[in-house]
């Protein structure tokens, strides 16, 4: 007999940086892999100073991963990157407007076009003109956004989901969360769409 008092699992959740080509990749990609998925724009810069990490294009490896960056861009027909010059910079104020545009439940077409600005039309997202111009491509009034950005309650917002994904273990973006179990990286999306399934006795 089924049991009508089953409680229901919670939906899987995406841990982005809008600065992260690797969040980029899984973002053009998530949706058809993990229905009703939860996406969730963190600072990221704020990840890995909590894990004593930076990012690899501040390190030795940023050669290797530009090359890899660029290979997978390919693969998965997204077209040549255009890199920002310079990059990556200060994630603050992209991640502000995460915030904001996620309370006006258009956090998903704000994240695609501010990335898409960012690997495909070579912009700066550390750039107050970048992000507003990604706010109006998004149908968000730059004005209001711009005010937003220095808002307490948005940055409170922002800092309160940084702070609970760092939480749950997440130390790099992105990372999808299924329950407890984290899938870090572009390349787990599969992994985890496979979890779902499971978890639901597929």
């Amino acid at each position: 007999m089924r049991d009508d008092h089953r409680v229901q699992a919670s939906p899987p959740r995406f841990f982005f940086g809008a600065m992260s080509p690797y969040s980029w990749f899984a973002a053009e990609r998530i949706d058809p892999l993990l229905a009703g998925v939860r996406w969730h724009g963190v600072l990221a810069g704020a990840i890995f100073k909590a894990n004593d990490r930076v990012s690899w294009g501040l390190s030795e490896r940023r050669s290797a991963g530009i090359a890899d960056c660029e290979a997978r861009a390919a693969e998965h027909g997204l077209g040549p990157i255009c890199w920002p010059e310079p990059w990556p910079t200060s994630d603050v104020l992209v991640a502000r407007a995460m915030a904001f545009a996620e309370a006006r439940g258009a956090l998903k077409p704000f994240a695609l076009v501010a990335m898409r600005l960012a690997f495909l039309g070579g912009v700066d997202l550390g750039d107050l003109e970048a992000v507003l111009e990604a706010a109006r491509l998004a149908g968000i009034d730059p004005h209001e956004m711009q005010g937003a950005l220095a808002d307490p309650v948005v940055k409170d917002a922002l800092r309160s989901v940084t702070e609970e994904a760092l939480a749950l273990g997440v130390f790099g973006v992105p990372t999808v969360a299924i329950g407890d179990e984290l899938f870090w990286g572009d390349d787990r999306l599969q992994g985890a769409a496979d979890a779902v399934r499971a978890r639901n006795g597929g």
